[in-house]
């Protein structure tokens, strides 16, 4: 994929998914706006990439700081062709009855909530340009229950149907909404889920993960016509055929 001239915001992007996917837009010649709640982080990513990635400190649970954050990108880079909402916390891991209610509400508002308020600041200017691209980072949990995720299973459900709705209401008018379900990655994620001891997920050996740079890949790819079979769903790279499409394997 040759992205030059476009212009790609990445939430989450001071680790894991996040991190590794700005860094393939921008091996891909894109202009990457980074965006993370741990500002000193993406500011050195950005010192890492170049003159092509700009640091925006943002909390994508707060909507006016994503708004200002895409005015910033279209300010510093002209245009906004590719939105990838990547942010997502696995904790609290508990089972409903022993949830925190505001912990539970926190993840709600990073995982669901971000997902939103990052469509609707991106698709005005989006409409405005003409077009562009959606991509969610969603889950084989937007699909089915795992014990103890009770908040994450019900936001990125609520994230894969922004996804659809996304699709159903602009694809006429030139956007392309559609999410990538990278399976288990070895992140700081998984180290948590590790860590917490509960449901099958957390018995995974750390060989049983997907590298960073895979998801990466991907979601440039998805940036192409060849994943227009897919809008308006997710894609799965626990199929071993579309990761052969991809050329990860």
């Amino acid at each position: 994929m040759n992205l030059t001239g476009r212009t790609v915001l990445v939430t989450g992007a001071s680790r894991g998914i996040g991190e590794a996917a700005a860094r393939a837009f921008a091996e891909a010649g894109a202009r990457v706006a980074l965006l993370a709640r741990n500002g000193d982080r993406i500011v050195e990513l950005a010192g890492e990439i170049g003159d092509s990635a700009l640091a925006i400190p943002c909390d994508v649970a707060r909507y006016w700081e994503v708004a200002e954050a895409v005015d910033a990108t279209v300010r510093a880079f002209g245009r906004l062709d590719v939105l990838v909402g990547n942010a997502g916390v696995i904790e609290p891991i508990a089972r409903i009855d022993e949830a925190d209610p505001e912990s539970w509400g926190a993840a709600i508002d990073i995982n669901l909530k971000g997902v939103f308020y990052g469509m609707r600041a991106a698709l005005p200017v989006m409409l405005e340009q003409g077009g562009g691209t959606i991509l969610t980072v969603s889950s084989g949990a937007a699909h089915g229950p795992v014990e103890a995720w009770s908040h994450y299973c019900a936001s990125k459900a609520g994230a894969y149907m922004m996804t659809r709705m996304a699709d159903e209401e602009y694809r006429e008018r030139g956007i392309r909404a559609l999410g990538l379900s990278p399976g288990t990655v070895a992140t700081q994620m998984q180290r948590e889920i590790k860590a917490s001891g509960i449901n099958r997920v957390s018995q995974l050996d750390w060989s049983d993960h997907i590298p960073p740079d895979w998801p990466a890949r991907a979601l440039v790819w998805m940036c192409s016509s060849a994943a227009d079979p897919w809008l308006g769903d997710d894609i799965s790279l626990r199929d071993e055929e579309v990761r052969r499409t991809i050329g990860l394997i």
